[in-house]
């Protein structure tokens, strides 16, 4: 009798997890080639140059918040994209103006619910070292990075602690278009617990007890002539 009570709990739950994962590819999907260096935004390596945050008033909030368990509303609302755009205008306006004269079903609110949960999945993935729940979230170069820097760990005899304490905000910052691509830069403002141990045990970088503010800035790009309605992560970076 046990063992029914647990095939339908494995089963609910698997309907559950197929449930977000096609939520989330509705947000982030394939794309091969991105110009322009990509790093490794979860740990410092020598050389690494870190992104300067954009002016406070190029910061624009672009949804409400609300219906998101656990995270804090903005106080902005929705930006309204659909109308006319100068050229003398806020260039993130016209960015957005431009995505959706391309993308007319392109909604702002949908597209930060998304990469909300992306930013948790990719985060978890990779502190776990899961390379094959990566590839089809990233672009050909950034799981390139990824799973790289999670060779080396595993090279190293090295595991990684990262829990995700909550995302405490999710703007867009940056929209711009490539042709027929649209790219979307958000700025993610979260707090983490982060720490990397050796094959001992031994902590060797970060604080598994200490609670750290982290700012990331993830682009992520779509072709709106390809039949592929999914957005991928070409390109990230991280402010100290």
């Amino acid at each position: 009798m046990n063992d029914g009570f647990q095939f339908i709990d494995i089963i609910f739950f698997a309907m559950i997890a197929a449930f977000l994962v096609l939520r989330l590819r509705g947000v982030l999907g394939r794309r091969d080639g991105h110009e322009g260096p990509v790093h490794d935004p979860f740990k410092d390596r020598p050389g690494d140059k870190k992104k300067k945050a954009p002016p406070d008033d190029n910061v624009i909030s672009l949804t409400d918040y609300n219906d998101l368990p656990g995270r804090e509303a903005d106080k902005e609302g929705p930006l309204d994209t659909g109308a006319d755009i100068s050229d003398d205008d806020d260039p993130l306006a016209r960015g957005l103006y431009e995505i959706r004269r391309l993308d007319p079903n392109f909604n702002t609110e949908e597209f930060i619910s998304g990469a909300r949960m992306a930013f948790e999945l990719i985060l978890g993935a990779y502190s776990g070292g899961d390379s094959q729940a990566l590839k089809p979230l990233l672009s050909s170069d950034v799981f390139s990075n990824f799973s790289q820097a999670i060779r080396d760990r595993e090279q190293a005899g090295e595991t990684m602690e990262d829990t995700l304490v909550g995302i405490m905000s999710a703007d867009i910052v940056e929209a711009f278009t490539e042709g027929s691509t649209v790219n979307v830069t958000v700025k993610f403002g979260s707090e983490q617990i982060n720490a990397t141990r050796d094959e001992n045990g031994d902590v060797v970088d970060g604080n598994p007890n200490a609670v750290m503010d982290a700012t990331d800035f993830w682009t992520f790009s779509r072709d709106t002539k390809s039949k592929d309605p999914n957005w991928t992560l070409v390109a990230t970076n991280s402010l100290e």
